[in-house]
Formats: structure tokens, C-alpha cells, sequence
């Protein structure tokens, strides 16, 4: 068995779970900005997964017969939501009635987001250590003969 497939889809679970905790970070960040360099009200990040091209386990098909592929990231995308008006007539950003547009964020939803991608990221970090062990171990019975 060819382990470097199991590592790579363990590798590309990570890089989307990571990506998935920036935008996150990204958008807790901005939770309070009224507005950005360009001038315009900052949208949160939405990142959008999908399974990866069949070419990423062609090898590991042959050989078993499965159909594992791992993950990638189709795209990170503005999410439409409205913003958040805040009463803030000493803003110099408030429009006429003291009120100050805020990034749609929110703050409890992105923090699930940051869990979920903590907790995917160490189960992919599970799985790829699991493939070393299995690997050394087959080296191990390979090599006492």
C-alpha cells in the first residue's frame, strides 16, 4: 500500500481547515471596522470545499479499488448579509441619524467556525499519524525477515 496517498488526503484536509481558521480570524478582525482601505464596508469570508479531482488518488484507485479523493477549495467567497447599524452619532462614519454600518459578523457563529476547524485540522492530524505508525510498523514486520 502506497501510504503518500493517505498523507496527501490528510495534507489537503489540513490546508482546507486552515484556510477555513484564517477566514475566520479575517472576519473577527473586521467585526468592529466601519470601513476598509477602499472605503467600502467589509463582507465576510465564506470559504466554499469541495471534494478534490479524481487525478489526486488515480494511483490508489488502481490499486484498491476505492474511490477516496480529498478535499479543496473551490472558492472563498463575500457572504450577502446586511450590516449591523450601530448608534454611534460621535463616529465620523455615523450617516445623519448617528448611525454607523458594521459588518455583518457574527462573532458567536465565526467562533463555532474557529471549533469546528480546530477539531477538523487534529483529525486530520490523527488520521496522517495513524497512516506514519501504520507505514513504520509495515517496515518493521518488512525488515525482521
Amino acid at each position: 500500500m502506497d501510504y503518500r496517498n493517505a498523507f496527501a488526503i490528510s495534507a489537503t484536509g489540513m490546508n482546507v481547515e486552515k484556510l477555513r481558521l484564517d477566514t475566520s480570524a479575517s472576519n473577527l478582525a473586521n467585526l468592529h471596522s466601519s470601513k476598509g482601505v477602499d472605503g467600502k464596508l467589509y463582507r465576510p469570508l465564506q470559504v466554499k470545499v469541495t471534494e478534490a479531482g479524481v487525478d489526486f488518488a488515480v494511483d490508489f484507485e488502481r490499486m484498491a479499488g476505492a474511490q477516496l479523493h480529498g478535499a479543496q477549495v473551490a472558492s472563498v467567497e463575500e457572504s450577502d448579509v446586511a450590516p449591523r447599524m450601530v448608534y454611534e452619532p460621535g463616529n465620523p462614519d455615523a450617516d445623519d441619524k448617528g448611525y454607523v454600518a458594521l459588518p455583518g459578523v457574527n462573532h458567536v457563529t465565526e467562533m463555532v467556525n474557529i471549533a469546528t476547524a480546530l477539531r477538523a485540522y487534529e483529525a486530520n492530524v490523527v488520521a496522517m499519524n495513524a497512516a506514519k505508525t501504520m507505514a513504520l510498523k509495515a517496515l518493521d514486520l518488512g525488515g525482521g525477515q
